[in-house]
C-alpha cells in the first residue's frame, strides 16, 4: 500500500481537477477465461502474432523493446519505415472484456493495452481504443471516434486545422497523473464494458473514460505495446465480461 500512496494522492488531485470520476468498484464482471499466459512455455501460444518487432520471452516474462526509434524516409526503391513502438498481438475477439497483466518499466517510456478491429475501415488501421501507462500518468483513448477516425486522422496532418481537431477530440482522451517507479512490477487491469473503460493499478482506481468508440462491437485483436527500452509483461489473463451491477448515480 505504501508504494501506491503517491498514485492515490495524485488520482485524488486529478479528480479535483475536473477529470472524470473513476468508479470505485469494477464496472465489469468476469465471465469465461479466454486466454492466459505466464510465459513459462518453450513455444509461444498460437494466439500470439508479431505486429511490430521486437518482443521476446525472457526469464519467464514477455519483454518488449522499441527498435524503430526514428522514421527512415523512402529511398532507393525502399518504402518509408516509420518510428513505432514494439507491438505484440493476440488474435482473441472480444466485445466486453477484462485484461489483467503485470507490467514493469526498465527503460520503457510507455506500456499499453490496445484493442483493434482490422476489418473496420472507418479509422486508421482499425484502432478502437487503448490504455497507456507511463511513469507519470495513465492515458485512456477512444481512437475509433477520436484521433484515429479517418477524417480526424487526415486533418491532423494540416497545422491549420489544429483547433478544429482539438474540438473534435474533446472527451475522446483523458490522462490521470500517476507516479510509478522503474524496476517494480505493477498489476494492470483494463476493463471494457459498452462505452466505458476503467483502469486499475495494484487494485487501485487509476483511470476512466466513457466514449462512444469504446463500444465497438467486435474487437478482433488485443495488442500490447512498448515504447523505449525495455518494458515487461507477465501473468497475462483475458476474460469475457458483462456489466457489473452498480448503484444508480
Amino acid at each position: 500500500m505504501k508504494r501506491l500512496l503517491p498514485l492515490l494522492l495524485l488520482a485524488s488531485a486529478a479528480i479535483a481537477a475536473d477529470l472524470p470520476t473513476i468508479p470505485a468498484k469494477s464496472i465489469a464482471t468476469k465471465k469465461a477465461e479466454l486466454f492466459a499466459d505466464d510465459f513459462q512455455g518453450a513455444e509461444p501460444a498460437k494466439a500470439w502474432v508479431k505486429v511490430v518487432p521486437t518482443f521476446a520471452v525472457e526469464n519467464g516474462t514477455l519483454k518488449g523493446t522499441q527498435t524503430r526509434e526514428v522514421t527512415i524516409p523512402a529511398a532507393n526503391g525502399k518504402p518509408e519505415i516509420r518510428a513505432h513502438a514494439a507491438v505484440h498481438g493476440l488474435e482473441i475477439p472480444t466485445k466486453d472484456s477484462v485484461v489483467e497483466c503485470k507490467i514493469k518499466f526498465e527503460g520503457a517510456t510507455m506500456i499499453d493495452v490496445e484493442f483493434d478491429d482490422r476489418a473496420y475501415t472507418g479509422c486508421h488501421y482499425g484502432h478502437i481504443c487503448r490504455a497507456q501507462v507511463r511513469l507519470n500518468g495513465i492515458t485512456l483513448i477512444d481512437e475509433k471516434d477520436g484521433n484515429m477516425r479517418n477524417d480526424i486522422y487526415a486533418m491532423k496532418k494540416d497545422p491549420a486545422k489544429k483547433a478544429e481537431v482539438a474540438k473534435l477530440l474533446e472527451g475522446r482522451q483523458v490522462t490521470y497523473p500517476a507516479k510509478l517507479e522503474t524496476g517494480k512490477w505493477y498489476t494492470l487491469v483494463v476493463e471494457i464494458v459498452a462505452d466505458e473503460m476503467r483502469v486499475t493499478l495494484d487494485g487501485e482506481p487509476a483511470g476512466y473514460l466513457k466514449s462512444s468508440g469504446i463500444a465497438h462491437a467486435t474487437k478482433s485483436r488485443i495488442e500490447f505495446g512498448v515504447a523505449g527500452k525495455d518494458g515487461f509483461y507477465d501473468d497475462l489473463k483475458v476474460w469475457n465480461a458483462e456489466a457489473a451491477n452498480r448503484p444508480l448515480p
